[in-house]
């Protein structure tokens, strides 16, 4: 016991990021991974949703608040990343920064953003792909387009009337595949999707540029109706809170360093670049839907398609185009995820902390293909199995607990070790760590209780294994 903070030192980590995987990744591939991670239904959706509910044309101010807080945390990482360029992205930081106990918890709750986040963008895609197919008047079954349990907060627990929701499991075994055949199939199905969303992007942008009305933005931030985030300073706030998660993803580049070629300069540029490029992205894409349409006309599913009946019918076929651009958005995010969680299970496996099997790697796609095939096999049937508003909560606390806990760790090593070479360094420390610190506890204090029961009760079953296995495997406690 009195060794649980034992700390790995800073050059057997560095000794283990000299063991590449394929070791194929560039700062292009990078980028296009963080990009497929962050973009995909919150730039389709939630940007119309939250201009509608809590922010009017002001939405935009929302995304910028929300990709200032990102952009320190992403400081944060691309520092870490570039010193200690090794898979397992937060858990590794946590292990050589806090010690091996507090690496476990960071690793665990990892586990759950990956594993469980890759379900929850499955569910949604399957959502998508059920009503895409509907509508060109093919048929599919209730039974099999649901999780067969839904919760609310009045009701709790109830059935749904479905049984499996096939989709999206279907969806989890397609990029479980990819990733498992090897890292240069899984960055090519990537690249592919990402290409199709951005280019999506780019085309309602300059469509839709000819046709903003400025009154529609008038008032900018429309005044408060009394009731706090409903509109006003208040709801720009509130936004603020809502599109924060539309940014999540730029951390699982961090997991890929023994991916990555020259990995200390091209993490933090796939970090940062992904980032910068759809925070432009989000900014353009929220003036030009506030400025076709009024702000109270865009809470729906599919604010774009509100948008391009506005400009007028010579552009219903790019509702097509939009909705399978969707549809590869989700697909690339739930692939990153999906990429991710293998890597993190090859770190902890490495260190003894669960079974080896899971850090072998495969001779002939020179992947950990045990662990590919168990992330996908966990994501699937979590998926099949659970609602999306039960999934994402875990998935938001889960994600500002990892950035918090990043950014302390960039200030402890920075007074503990401040002679360890940093390839990259974040400025105006400790403000700016702190600041994103700050960030991070103050949205998860706005969280609903569900939340943290959410997490607390997923620690605990990772502190079960963690005493029960991994506290008598460790390779550091045995080498001590």
């Amino acid at each position: 016991m009195k060794n649980l903070f034992i700390r790995k030192p800073m050059h057997e980590k560095t000794a283990e990021s000299s063991t590449r995987l394929q070791g194929s990744l560039g700062s292009f591939q990078l980028m296009a991974i963080g990009l497929g991670a962050i973009i995909g239904a919150g730039i389709f959706v939630i940007t119309g949703q939250a201009a509608a509910l809590y922010a009017g044309p002001a939405i935009v101010l929302s995304f910028i608040f929300s990709a200032i807080v990102c952009t320190f945390t992403a400081l944060c990482y691309a520092e870490l990343s570039a010193m200690i360029p090794s898979s397992g992205g937060s858990y590794t930081y946590a292990y050589v920064a806090m010690g091996e106990f507090p690496a476990w918890i960071v690793g665990w709750a990892l586990t759950a953003q990956c594993l469980v986040s890759a379900a929850t963008i499955s569910v949604g895609w399957g959502g998508y792909f059920v009503n895409f197919i509907r509508e060109l008047g093919l048929p599919w079954p209730h039974l099999f387009a649901g999780a067969p349990i839904v919760y609310s907060p009045d009701g709790g627990w109830t059935l749904s009337g479905s049984v499996l929701n096939i989709p999206a499991m279907l969806i989890v075994a397609t990029v479980g595949v990819a990733v498992s055949i090897g890292i240069r199939a899984a960055t090519l199905f990537n690249n592919i999707m990402v290409v199709i969303k951005l280019s999506t992007i780019a085309l309602f942008l300059l469509l839709g540029f000819r046709y903003i009305n400025i009154d529609n933005w008038v008032p900018f931030i429309p005044e408060n109706t009394g009731i706090f985030g409903e509109f006003g300073w208040s709801g720009i706030l509130r936004a603020s809170g809502l599109v924060f998660f539309a940014y999540l993803g730029f951390d699982v580049v961090s997991t890929l360093a023994q991916d990555a070629k020259n990995p200390q300069k091209t993490l933090p540029l796939g970090i940062l670049g992904s980032l910068g490029v759809s925070t432009l992205a989000y900014i353009a894409t929220s003036l030009v839907l506030t400025g076709v349409v009024i702000y109270t006309a865009l809470n729906v599913a599919d604010p774009f398609s509100v948008a391009l009946d506005a400009m007028g019918s010579q552009f219903g076929w790019i509702k097509w185009i939009v909705k399978l651009a969707i549809l590869a958005g989700l697909s690339s995010a739930i692939l990153v995820q999906v990429l991710g969680q293998t890597r993190i299970f090859y770190a902890i496996s490495q260190d003894g902390l669960l079974p080896a099997s899971l850090s072998s790697i495969n001779k002939k796609t020179q992947t950990p293909l045990v662990s590919s095939i168990l992330t996908a096999s966990i994501s699937l049937i979590i998926a099949g199995l659970f609602p999306i508003s039960i999934l994402a909560e875990l998935v938001s606390m889960t994600s500002l607990f990892l950035f918090a806990v990043v950014c302390l760790g960039v200030l402890i090593l920075r007074y503990s070790h401040p002679e360890y070479e940093r390839k990259f360094k974040v400025p105006l420390v400790p403000w700016i760590p702190a600041i994103a610190i700050l960030g991070c506890v103050g949205q998860m204090s706005f969280l609903p209780a569900t939340s943290w029961l959410q997490l607390i009760g997923w620690l605990t079953m990772g502190l079960l294994v963690y005493f029960s296995y991994g506290i008598h495997r460790s390779k550091l406690r045995h080498s001590k």
